[in-house]
């Protein structure tokens, strides 16, 4: 598998992480040890080691980014802690959201016993309609939607549209399992539908503007066409 490279200088690169690829072995990955990880994918075709500076889940696709040396590890993860990279999602979730709003509710940390404060800005690009009864309904509807954390929760994307009842679609943890199964069979597409579009940032090296974006996946284009959704 060869990843897209989506930007690079002298000190980071950002990568177009492929849907259900790990980033990195973890001990919540269990029985994962003999499946190539995003980390060894990336050193067999760069031939260098790198430093994720961010984590996105096995089933999220899009833009990751990663250090090129772990003494300026810190500098980067910075960003990401004081809230100063703007990050744009795409998702398309079970029914016709409102045209936009700001998810403000806390999720679980990842210790998973605290909750902390996590917010969404959300806006609806596309909606649809299709003539496909899916429980308990004659008719499917789905919105396309753009993301704008400004927390940077785990799971928080996954979480906030299931609580506005607006879930993802191919979540297999928060979704709709009948919405699921019908993107399965009637689609061939049973992965999860959120993409990591883009990241934009003050560089803190060079002090330039960084913009990165990951082009689509081959489940989003399927649908894209699909609906016509330009």
């Amino acid at each position: 598998m060869t990843l897209e490279i989506c930007y690079q200088d002298d000190y980071l690169i950002a990568v177009n992480k492929p849907c259900n690829v790990l980033v990195h072995r973890s001990y919540m990955a269990r029985n994962m040890d003999a499946e190539a990880t995003l980390l060894d994918l990336l050193e067999a075709q760069l031939t260098q080691k790198l430093y994720p500076l961010h984590r996105l889940d096995r089933k999220t696709s899009g833009v990751l980014l990663l250090a090129k040396k772990r003494h300026e590890v810190a500098v980067f993860q910075s960003l990401f802690v004081q809230n100063k990279i703007q990050k744009t999602y795409h998702a398309i979730v079970r029914g016709h959201a409102p045209e936009s709003g700001v998810i403000d509710s806390p999720v679980k940390g990842r210790d998973a016993n605290a909750y902390k404060e996590a917010c969404t800005v959300y806006k609806k690009l596309k909606e649809i309609t299709l003539p496909i009864p899916v429980h308990p309904y004659q008719n499917a509807r789905y919105s396309l939607l753009e993301l704008k954390p400004t927390t940077g929760r785990l799971h928080q994307l996954r979480i906030h549209l299931n609580k506005i009842s607006h879930p993802i679609v191919g979540d297999p943890k928060y979704g709709d399992r009948f919405h699921n199964r019908m993107f399965a069979s009637n689609f061939k597409t049973p992965q999860l539908f959120l993409h990591a579009l883009s990241l934009e940032f003050i560089h803190p090296i060079t002090k330039g503007l960084v913009v990165v974006k990951a082009s689509f996946p081959s489940h989003y284009t399927i649908l894209h066409n699909l609906f016509k959704w330009s």
